[in-house]
């Protein structure tokens, strides 16, 4: 049969759906893209807002529009909320917990079967579709889980308790990558800090100190073939002098760290169960760019979070100029049933929380430009990854380390095409739009 997935929400996600698309493989069937008919529509949903609750109901509606005999397939953190709500839409046909993702092929392929016995008209396309070209970046999994309970956070709920995985397996995964021609390994899953943890106790991994995190990412930059390792999202309490120092003797680590703040007011901070002030996020701050030079820092913030004054947002803007990050990721609060903030007091309009949010993206947008240009050097090391159209020409773009994109005019190379998934040195002559930099490379330059 033919099998449509979609992927909402985060890099686990777009990991998980790699994941369940291979199990199909495995089992006789065809991935087709996901605006093709289908005998089976799998959306990996996500559930972290309101937001991402309805854009999975609508391409979940969207899939069942497509073909209204294919079997709809709501999968992922949406699917386990929906589930303990009691939730049902007659759109979806099957609901897949985050734990039932190892099964899926045998659990919606016994839904296609009754139909197919039911004579419902199951359509199956006779087109040999293929898929889309590798991308030179893979996201590998390495735990799952979370047990910080930040009072806005529902994931918690969802994911359930810690579970790493051990260092063969993932160094087997990542040799396999290496040997299919990725260069770059982005580490992710839903707490990676907590890494190596054997119980679900909340700080276990602060007494850990990073160091099964630190022994996996050793044994990684060992693999031939594999150039850059970029970390997902870290909890700024794991930032000491004596991780970071061990960290930046990894060559292959990227200077890119996510480090999530949400507030840069100490009261929010504390309502939001965040177990850290603002002060001691700016003292791992000044850690990292000591051995690591001009990181790229980057962030999440949560606007309107409840009972937040106007004095505390102007806490957080005034923080995150003194932070200098290279890019925030701007949210706005989204009351999640089941959360200790759903609950709170001073619950913030949506106005407000839009004309934060406003101000904030237009900071964010401030600081980027201002660490692009005292961050880049005249000549930047650029993972291409794929021709794209920007404003109706043609470019070659990919990242360097510090995950700021960049794009070459693809006129200006013969046989652009084939530079994809490799590493050339660029020299950064202008920008696009303002923000997208841009420059020009010699054939003598590539790693």
């Amino acid at each position: 049969m033919n099998v449509a997935f979609l992927t909402l929400g985060c890099k686990v996600n777009f990991y998980e759906t790699g994941k369940m698309e291979k199990l199909f493989e495995e089992s006789g069937h065809n991935i087709v893209p996901f605006e093709d008919y289908a005998d089976i529509y799998i959306v990996n949903t996500c559930t972290v807002t309101n937001i991402a609750d309805r854009k999975s109901r609508k391409m979940l509606h969207k899939a069942k529009r497509l073909n209204p005999y294919a079997v709809i397939v709501a999968a992922g953190c949406y699917a386990d909320s929906a589930i303990k709500k009691g939730e049902a839409d007659k759109s979806i046909d099957i609901f897949i917990q985050n734990k039932d993702k190892p099964d899926i092929v045998s659990i919606v392929c016994t839904e296609a079967a009754k139909r197919i016995k039911d004579k419902a008209p199951v359509y199956v396309s006779s087109i040999n579709h293929q898929l889309p070209a590798s991308h030179t970046r893979a996201y590998i999994k390495i735990q799952d889980g979370c047990t910080q309970y930040c009072t806005y956070c529902i994931i918690p709920y969802v994911r359930g308790g810690l579970k790493s995985r051990d260092v063969e397996s993932v160094v087997k995964e990542a040799a396999g990558l290496a040997a299919n021609g990725y260069k770059e390994i982005v580490i992710t899953g839903i707490h990676i800090s907590s890494y190596g943890a054997v119980t679900d106790n909340a700080d276990e991994f602060v007494k850990l100190q990073g160091k099964p995190l630190l022994a996996l990412l050793k044994e990684l930059n060992g693999i031939d073939g594999i150039e850059r390792i970029r970390l997902g999202s870290l909890e700024p309490r794991i930032i000491s002098t004596g991780f970071i120092k061990e960290l930046s003797s990894i060559p292959k680590i990227c200077p890119h760290f996510h480090l999530s703040l949400q507030s840069g007011s100490d009261t929010v901070l504390k309502r939001m169960n965040r177990h850290y002030t603002a002060k001691e996020y700016l003292d791992g701050l000044s850690i990292t760019r000591k051995y690591f030079g001009n990181p790229a820092i980057t962030t999440d913030i949560i606007t309107g979070f409840p009972g937040e004054t106007e004095k505390e947002f102007e806490e957080t803007m005034d923080f995150a100029k003194k932070a200098g990050f290279a890019k925030i990721h701007v949210f706005k609060y989204s009351r999640r049933y089941g959360t200790i903030a759903d609950k709170m007091d001073g619950q913030v309009s949506e106005s407000i929380k839009s004309e934060r949010s406003t101000r904030l993206s237009g900071l964010e947008r401030e600081l980027g430009i201002w660490y692009q240009d005292n961050a880049l050097k005249e000549h930047e090391k650029v993972l291409f990854e794929e021709i794209t159209e920007i404003n109706s020409k043609k470019y070659i773009v990919g990242y360097n380390e510090r995950y700021i994109r960049i794009a070459v005019p693809a006129e200006s190379i013969p046989g652009a095409e084939s530079l994809c998934n490799t590493i050339a040195d660029v020299k950064i002559t202008g920008r696009i739009n303002g923000e997208i930099l841009t420059g020009c490379y010699s054939p003598a330059t590539i790693y």
